[in-house]
């Protein structure tokens, strides 16, 4: 497959956006972030899911010139209306009050609504640990998960991530998991390919474990962990739908047809200045923690391999499917 620089895959992610008609003073994040997401190795993630945005900005599905209204509703909360736009834009755009509010208070919360795909959650979280905050983030998704003993989807992967703030603006470690035992993608892109999936990745219409990707799709994918993970994915739709304002997962626009209905989900997050809150020990306690796992043979944090592909991929060059190539340099 074709290689691409760090400098060629920003050109080609951020040309791809603009030219089907996302605003240039949207581009910077939400570029910055599919690259982030494509040199971690989420493959399936990065350029994968551009062809979407791409789609969806020249079937209006999404409006990519949607400036994002950012409403303080007391010195340490917001309401962000994206307005039927990108998510990357109106988080970017709470973002600058969120932190300097969650410094000055101690803590603060920020909920988005009409919104979009978020993408990979902990590109978010991470901005705000690298600003020196705790932070916590959730984004609800379109229906793809029954309840436990249920056969109709209800939620969907809603992921949720946490990352934890290290001194010089670096990140102690982060997470980023779906309440599901896989990402979506990942089924889709096995259906795609005509390849089986392992057993508890999903189940068929009538609840059952396959290995049929496309049964699956037609399914329900498997939480994470049975009634534990979809608990988790419920307190993401509280978090995203109730309480962010943005639509339950059963009321939301497709994240992948272009059939010009808006998405329209919703974010949330929480930042913490560990600081004063820790009574000033918070940096050396991370710090020991994260030893009481990196001295173990054998055991790594949570996004270790994240790190270490950013570093390798940079060197190495990014691998794209040729076909995906030529439609993402088309859309520029």
């Amino acid at each position: 497959m074709p290689l691409l620089s760090v400098t060629e895959a920003r050109a080609l992610i951020r040309g791809a956006l603009t030219g089907s008609g996302l605003l240039t003073t949207h581009a910077g994040y939400f570029t910055e972030a599919i690259l982030d997401t494509e040199l971690s190795g989420l493959e399936g993630h990065g350029f994968y899911w551009l062809q979407y945005y791409c789609q969806h900005l020249r079937s209006c599905k999404v409006d990519g010139k949607a400036m994002p209204e950012v409403t303080a509703l007391t010195p340490s909360s917001f309401r962000v209306d994206a307005r039927h736009g990108f998510a990357h834009p109106a988080i970017e755009a709470g973002f600058k009050h969120l932190i300097p509010a969650a410094k000055a208070q101690g803590i603060a919360a920020m909920g988005v609504h009409n919104s979009y795909n978020a993408a990979t959650l902990g590109y978010h979280t991470g901005t705000l640990a690298k600003a020196g905050l705790f932070a916590i983030g959730a984004t609800n998704a379109v229906p793809t998960v029954a309840p436990v003993g249920g056969s109709r989807p209800i939620i969907g992967t809603n992921p949720i991530s946490y990352a934890v703030p290290a001194p010089n603006g670096e990140i102690a470690f982060l997470v980023d998991q779906s309440a599901t035992a896989v990402a979506w993608t990942a089924v889709k892109r096995a259906a795609e390919a005509g390849s089986p999936i392992p057993l508890g990745w999903a189940l068929d219409a009538a609840g059952q474990p396959t290995s049929d990707p496309q049964a699956g799709l037609a399914g329900s994918m498997a939480p994470s962990g049975g009634v534990k993970g979809f608990a988790i994915g419920l307190l993401v739709e509280v978090l995203c739908a109730a309480l962010a304002g943005g639509n339950l997962g059963t009321e939301q626009g497709s994240f992948t047809e272009n059939d010009g209905k808006p998405v329209d989900n919703g974010q949330f997050f929480i930042a913490i200045d560990p600081g004063a809150l820790s009574g000033g020990t918070f940096d050396a306690t991370v710090a020991k923690l994260v030893r009481s796992i990196t001295d173990q043979d054998g055991a790594r944090l949570p996004n270790a391999r994240r790190v270490a592909n950013q570093a390798r991929l940079a060197a190495l060059g990014l691998e794209i499917e040729e076909d995906l190539l030529a439609r993402l340099r088309g859309f520029a």
